[in-house]
């Protein structure tokens, strides 16, 4: 259940930078232990994390949410697939840390994250949500997103299949 904005406090969007890589790690790893936003299943560790925001350096996008200067949440636009023809799609993922859930960070950093997509040059934003992911689902809707199928059965998780409705945005300015 999405839970009501009641934050006062504005929502501030920087590009990620090594010393937000310790808050970025509790962020995903409690995505990670919730089960409901990806398929890892072991936690991730700082040094890990720290490689993960090397490789997004350049072509590929990290942003922050920042909260009364906490790191709230974190997006990252990674590659969707190596071949050439879809060097203008990228994969998207968002996690918010359980203590801003509600408060406004998801939807200032998506669209922050579209924004900045749309300046790399990116005509497609897409990502793959566990249909359960309900507060996912309707943040994707919020910002623009459409749902355009279901992954039946796409993984296990825990020994159970999950599937996974697919979303896209779309950034005219982009498309010609």
């Amino acid at each position: 259940m999405a839970r009501e904005d009641t934050s006062s406090e504005p929502v501030k969007t920087r590009p990620a930078q090594p010393s937000d890589i310790p808050a970025i790690t509790e962020i995903y790893n409690q995505g990670i232990e919730e089960r409901i936003a990806t398929f890892e299943s072991e936690p991730r560790s700082v040094e890990a994390m720290q490689s993960w925001l090397d490789e997004h350096q350049g072509r590929y996008l990290a942003l922050v949410a920042e909260i009364d200067g906490q790191v709230a949440g974190w997006a990252s636009v990674g590659q969707y697939r190596p071949r050439e023809c879809y060097a203008g799609i990228g994969e998207y993922s968002i996690y918010i840390h359980r203590d801003f859930r509600g408060r406004g960070a998801g939807k200032v950093l998506l669209r922050a994250l579209i924004a900045a997509a749309a300046e790399k040059g990116y005509w497609k934003l897409t990502s793959r949500i566990f249909v359960e992911n309900v507060a996912s689902r309707k943040l994707c809707e919020a910002t623009g997103f459409r749902e355009v199928g279901i992954y039946e059965k796409h993984a296990k998780l825990d020994g159970v299949w999950h599937d996974c409705v697919i979303v896209e945005y779309l950034i005219p300015e982009n498309i010609s």
